[in-house]
């Protein structure tokens, strides 16, 4: 198991586009992916296990991943969150 925590920059946070992006990144792995906020985790591959999590602008969240390509996951998801979710990182 492989987690990191990261804050989430974009003003507007995780919602139905940005999460939709995540979640294309995250099918992309193998692995067992989740995000966890506030002790609440839910499957990082699925829109409204994320949407329920209301990830707003300024929050930390972990980005958890169990699998042969775990670590790979992780870094990939977080580099993603970071970029703000620009064009260029997906």
């Amino acid at each position: 198991m492989f987690v990191r925590e990261v804050m989430v920059k974009n003003q507007v946070g995780l919602h139905a586009r940005p999460a939709t992006f995540f979640i294309q990144k995250a099918n992309e792995f193998k692995s067992s992916i989740w995000i966890e906020k506030e002790e609440r985790r839910v499957n990082a591959k699925s829109l409204l296990g994320i949407l329920s999590l209301g990830i707003v602008g300024g929050t930390n969240v972990k980005v958890i991943a169990d699998g042969a390509d775990e670590r790979a996951a992780v870094d990939a998801l977080i580099e993603l969150v970071d970029s703000g979710f620009s064009e260029e990182n997906r």
